[in-house]
């Protein structure tokens, strides 16, 4: 029999081309966009005069310390990681090697942890003001004090110190990939170091700052702990403080809905970064060489690489060691109740991670099985979008949930006959949002394992009688395991960080660590949340040291 006359199998009809996988998928994609219909639907749904009390004394002045935060970040965060990206990239200097992957620690910190650290670090009796004042000989906050960090400009310093590394990857990626030729025919040209860096290297690395800084910005915006610790009444922290405090619902969906639309801003924002990228993509050329640096020009370097990686980690993770250790030794042990909020941090991790890993496998491999199909393939329109819960800030797609999970809630009640919350009272609610959240890590890190795996092995198996499920349990799941870990563990550790999320939809009586430290630290009480902020901190080590790891491959 001539292999020729045997039908291709992913151009078969019916279940063994994957129709349970795309019906899978589209079930996954249209639970993504629930919560954004919901949002939507409320917010235009409420009476008017919901949208004139919010324009006449919310919106004003939470628009305008979002819009300065949000420019004051971009400024900060673009400057340290295009700098510290061309640093490290053009200059070879002392502890230069340990610099490239140091520069990413700050990611493994979440921002509330910062600005929880610095409060205490900076307070006007803190160990850096005590320290100035004994240095300059002052003896009272009286007659010395810096400015205090509960400010706008406190929380631009925060978030861009611990933001910046998001600028910094991408560009150091496009500065290693620039060939040599053509900067070395710009200083040919009579350029300087200067000339070259602004007027070569700075234009061609523009898309992977405009990604950077778009994705720092994202992150700025789903930020509520250190903007409500630092008294930046936000648009995030309008939505919370209006729902909880207030449990107006359709204020509180209206708020989102205005941060939807500067998300909505910011992707576009990005998109047109990466419009340009073809003309920042090289050919493969020779790449540029690190210049070697001596004397105070290496000292200059060394000073200007290590600000970042002090302020946005060192300092901050050495403030937690030292206050952890302290109430370790004084109280003997951690409390139980801290102990309990690790329980659940696991536990709750746990469960999201696998049930987003499942939702993400059934949206990636729909879009492989229908790859070759037709034109428009409806699995890789499942897959984008069911990785938008990721630009959504985390209170924005709380809020849009409330109301299809009370709904829910009604209907488990009536059917049960039982009276409650099943779904909004339980976890459930929280791996839900978590699953949708996170599903684009997901997504993404099993459709990069798929990218690997050659198509012949597919056909294979198919021409072997096995459908869609077999080949996909029987050789590419093998195949898949270190793209499942690898999303399994990024998706763990960004659900024991998440905090917008966690605070609107936990049951009630339930801590996690994330919502321990922000009770803590809303009392004051910085001794007990110091543990529970480290163990955040390790865990979210881990993946920063395998991203390190990579990063420093690609550097040699």
């Amino acid at each position: 029999m001539q292999t020729d006359s045997l039908p291709r199998p992913w151009r078969l009809r019916g279940p063994e081309r994957g129709a349970g996988w795309l019906l899978g998928a589209v079930l996954i994609a249209f639970a993504v966009l629930l919560p954004l219909g919901a949002l939507a639907w409320q917010a235009l749904d409420a009476d008017l005069s919901h949208w004139s009390h919010l324009a006449t004394y919310v919106l004003p002045q939470a628009l305008a310390n979002t819009a300065m935060l949000l420019l004051g970040v971009g400024i900060l965060v673009t400057m340290l990681g295009t700098g510290a990206a061309w640093l490290v990239t053009a200059y070879d200097f002392p502890t230069r090697r340990i610099l490239t992957w140091a520069l990413l620690l700050p990611l493994a910190v979440p921002t509330y942890i910062i600005a929880f650290a610095y409060l205490d670090l900076l307070h006007p009796i803190g160990p850096i003001q005590t320290a100035i004042r004994t240095i300059l000989g002052y003896d009272s906050p009286r007659d010395f004090r810096l400015p205090d960090l509960r400010s706008i400009y406190g929380a631009i310093f925060v978030l861009g110190f611990v933001l910046y590394p998001y600028v910094y990857l991408s560009t150091r990626v496009m500065f290693m990939t620039q060939a040599a030729s053509l900067l070395e025919a710009a200083r040919t040209l009579g350029a300087g170091k200067v000339g070259v860096f602004v007027r070569v290297a700075l234009p061609l690395a523009r898309p992977a700052i405009a990604v950077g800084a778009s994705l720092a910005l994202l992150e700025t915006l789903n930020d509520i702990g250190a903007s409500e610790f630092l008294g930046v009444q936000t648009l995030t922290v309008s939505v919370y403080t209006t729902w909880v405090t207030r449990s107006d619902l359709a204020s509180a969906a209206q708020i989102a809905l205005t941060m939807l639309a500067i998300v909505v801003g910011l992707i576009l924002l990005e998109r047109h970064g990466r419009k340009r990228q073809r003309y920042a993509n090289t050919q493969r050329m020779r790449p540029m060489q690190a210049r070697r640096l001596r004397g105070s020009a290496a000292l200059l370097a060394i000073v200007l690489g290590w600000v970042p990686v002090l302020l946005g980690f060192i300092a901050p993770a050495w403030y937690l060691v030292v206050e952890t250790s302290k109430r370790l030794h004084l109280v003997g042990g951690v409390s139980d109740q801290l102990i309990n909020g690790l329980t659940n941090t696991v536990t709750v991790a746990f469960a999201a991670t696998v049930v987003t890993l499942g939702c993400g496998l059934i949206v990636a491999w729909a879009g492989r099985t229908l790859r070759e199909s037709a034109r428009l393939n409806p699995g890789r329109a499942c897959a984008r979008i069911a990785s938008l819960g990721y630009a959504v800030p985390g209170t924005v797609l709380a809020i849009g949930l409330l109301m299809p999970f009370t709904w829910i809630d009604r209907q488990l009640g009536s059917v049960f006959g039982t009276q409650g919350l099943l779904l909004m009272g339980s976890t459930g609610a929280l791996v839900c949002a978590y699953t949708m959240r996170f599903l684009a890590i997901s997504v993404g890190g099993i459709e990069a394992g798929l990218s690997r795996i050659p198509p012949s092995l597919e056909q294979a198996s198919r021409l072997l009688g096995e459908n869609a499920s077999g080949t996909l349990r029987r050789v590419h799941l093998p195949l898949l395991k270190p793209a499942l870990a690898t999303a399994a563990l990024l998706v763990f550790v960004d659900t024991m960080k998440e905090l917008p999320a966690t605070l609107l939809l936990r049951p009630l009586n339930f801590e996690t660590l994330a919502t321990w430290l922000y009770a803590e630290a809303a009392r004051g009480t910085y001794e007990e949340g110091a543990v529970a902020a480290l163990a955040i901190v390790v865990a979210g080590l881990v993946p920063v040291i395998l991203l390190a790891r990579t990063n420093l491959k690609m550097g040699h």
